[in-house]
């Protein structure tokens, strides 16, 4: 009897009183495991806003400070909005349109490892080059942002294997398999297919990934593709920069039959801020707007500025639908329904989007995610799943792959050629 008020102490102690508020917990999840970013455009805005050269360019302030042409739009991302949403690795998208010549895209991809690099090298006391699991986490170990690099689309590679290994040898850590285009080997999700998803070849690059210990990026390439990576890869894969598609049925989302598949293949969905992608309110508006569009077409045939009229009128009345956190959210509760908590991770595509959801605009607002999440039950362990764990797992399995096939020769299969 005489133990019953220490007893009664402890549990007082172990009250709800006591517990963590969700801001508490994300703070220290973030703290312990800072979010790893699959996916970022500020390679391609260099390019964009200033032709790669950046001797003037001020990493501490693209929201105020003009980037590129007079007046032009504030970025998404620098090093003290970094810091805000307590990003601690990011992979640099070196993407390139998909409408280049696949030489042309050779060469500009080149280019944008050349400048990533480059700006990585002029921020040393923030930025870290990564090119294996071990620099990320020696980096974030050491306050600096983690800096790896993604290609976006493989034509990237000009249908070339020895290309593949050299662009491994230059730095990039991902491949998105495609872009917005089919390729001779590959179907993209929002082009026509051609080819059933991969191709033999198809095939023998996700092959050589493997080898090399590239990460196969499975956003922007069709259903089937997606199963036909899944058939052949050794290594988890990712989705950089993906949504759920029973939340929001956007084919660059990813379908409930793969989302069951990365259980056994161990790989993560990076889940998009991208409105379009994430509002399905925001999707049907838009298919109804390009119907409405051309329906005006057609009935003020060469009357440009009658349809212009209308369209505005439609447009005020039908008001784009927000975009929301919780919305975001629903992705994330989905591919955990599904996939399960080990699967899920965070790509944002900022500055290559025109702007993310509502309360989450810039980098700066990944918190404001990890707090609706742990509103919603999601406890500091899961949130650091989330948040870098995930990704961690995945980058050391996609390593491990490569080590369990070091006596494996390269792959020398040749592109099929087009037809004269």
């Amino acid at each position: 009897m005489k133990y019953l008020p220490l007893l009664a102490a402890v549990s007082l102690l172990g009250a709800p009183a006591f517990a963590q508020t969700p801001e508490e917990t994300v703070r220290a999840a973030l703290k312990a495991a800072p979010v790893w970013d699959g996916h970022n455009d500020v390679p391609y805005q260099l390019r964009e806003r200033l032709d790669n050269r950046i001797a003037d360019f001020d990493f501490n302030d693209t929201e105020h400070a003009s980037v590129g042409e007079e007046g032009a739009s504030a970025m998404h991302t620098d090093i003290p909005r970094l810091r805000e949403g307590m990003v601690g690795a990011q992979f640099w998208s070196v993407y390139v349109p998909a409408s280049l010549s696949e030489p042309e895209a050779v060469q500009a991809t080149i280019e944008q490892i050349d400048v990533t690099r480059r700006l990585i090298a002029r921020y040393p006391e923030s930025l870290a080059l990564a090119l294996t699991s071990e620099d990320v986490e020696r980096a974030v170990a050491r306050g600096r942002i983690a800096s790896l690099m993604g290609m976006e689309g493989g034509h990237s590679i000009g249908s070339s294997l020895g290309v593949l290994r050299q662009m491994y040898a230059l730095g990039a850590r991902y491949m998105t398999l495609t872009h917005s285009k089919t390729l001779p080997w590959a179907d993209s999700a929002t082009d026509v297919p051609t080819h059933d998803g991969l191709t033999d070849f198809g095939m023998d690059v996700v092959r050589e990934m493997n080898r090399l210990g590239m990460i196969v990026d499975l956003s922007h390439v069709n259903e089937a593709a997606m199963m036909d990576a899944l058939d052949v890869a050794k290594a988890p894969v990712i989705f950089s920069h993906s949504g759920a598609r029973a939340i929001n049925g956007h084919a660059r989302n990813v379908p409930d039959s793969v989302l069951r598949r990365l259980r056994d293949n161990g790989g993560i969905v990076m889940a998009v801020a991208y409105p379009a992608f994430v509002s399905e309110a925001q999707r049907q508006r838009s298919a109804n707007r390009a119907a409405e569009q051309a329906r005006l077409e057609a009935l003020w045939q060469g009357q440009p500025e009658a349809v212009k009229s209308a369209l505005e009128a439609w447009d005020a009345a039908n008001p784009v639908p927000p975009a929301t956190v919780s919305d975001y959210a629903d992705h994330i509760d989905h591919i955990r329904k599904v996939a399960g908590m080990d699967h899920i991770g965070i790509g944002g595509d900022y500055d290559g989007i025109p702007i993310g959801v509502e309360g989450m605009e810039d980098v700066s607002g990944y918190p404001v995610l990890f707090t609706e999440l742990a509103r919603r039950g999601y406890s500091q362990k899961d949130l650091e799943k989330i948040s870098f764990r995930n990704m961690l797992r995945v980058m050391k399995g996609v390593e491990q792959t490569k080590r369990d096939q070091a006596g494996v020769a390269p792959i020398e299969t040749l592109a099929p050629q087009p037809e004269d």
